[in-house]
């Protein structure tokens, strides 16, 4: 069992949380605009790497707060806790727009009022995807 450090209550143990799926993961500019296979990508497709993952998780029966961990997915290992809507650690010194920086748009996972950009991502309005296998790491 985890022991997770909630930024507002201290650590607690892990059945006080609920995960929240991948971090930093942007709402496109205009949904309304995607075709069904960029929509299909971004409420399905999500990164499943080995090693250090961002996530958010919530403190459902503490405070009911948001917040976003690195957490290594071999060892379970904490690597950082960090606020919804900033940079992920271990990407603080690169430039903005790159990946691991999080959306400010006012939606369930982060406050803010500046809309995402979709420009880094593969759900830009009038792409195709290259493919329509699963994507790389996937298992059948």
């Amino acid at each position: 069992m985890l022991l997770i450090p909630c930024p507002n209550c201290g650590p607690r143990d892990e059945t006080e949380f609920h995960y929240g799926g991948q971090a930093h993961v942007p709402y496109p500019e205009n949904p309304s605009e995607l075709t069904d296979t960029e929509w299909s990508r971004y409420l399905f497709y999500r990164e499943n790497p080995k090693g250090i993952f961002a996530e958010r998780w919530v403190h459902s029966t503490g405070c009911r707060q948001w917040f976003n961990m690195l957490r290594d997915t071999v060892s379970y290992d904490i690597q950082a806790i960090y606020p919804m809507g900033a940079r992920r650690p271990d990407l603080a010194a690169a430039p903005a727009g790159e990946s691991g920086t999080a959306s400010l748009a006012a939606d369930s996972t982060t406050t803010g009022t500046a809309a995402p950009s979709l420009a880094a991502t593969s759900l830009a309005a009038g792409t195709t995807p290259a493919t329509t296998t699963a994507p790389e790491g996937a298992t059948k």
